[in-house]
């Protein structure tokens, strides 16, 4: 591992903080008071679509918890996530049933 001074740290996170700000800024600040074609505006609301499984499917396919390996109460807490959510089209109704049903499992495959 590499040992960093704080100094290397601190200026690594300004960077990267910079960067950031650069990047959202480039799309936000330039061109955020001009009306954008209705094809970008139409694409731009399948974002989160895409973007939500990306995140979620590390976490359900290989937990750290379980040390990377797979995990069936997680697989089965994900499932009952996605079919309340699509049934019921309730956000906070999936994220219940979801975590229900991964304490369930937890405890009944322990």
């Amino acid at each position: 591992m590499i040992d960093y001074s704080e100094a290397q740290i601190w200026g690594l996170i300004v960077v990267l903080g910079v960067g950031t700000f650069l990047i959202r800024f480039s799309f936000l600040g330039l061109i955020g008071n001009r009306r954008l074609p209705p094809l970008v505006l139409r694409l731009l609301r399948y974002t989160p679509v895409a973007v939500l499984p990306g995140m979620v499917a590390p976490l359900v396919l290989s937990p750290a918890a379980t040390g990377g390996s797979f995990d069936p109460a997680r697989a089965l807490a994900a499932l009952a996530t996605l079919a309340i959510g699509i049934a019921f089209r309730s956000v906070l109704g999936a994220m219940a049933a979801g975590a229900a049903t991964l304490y369930a499992a937890l405890w009944l495959l322990a």
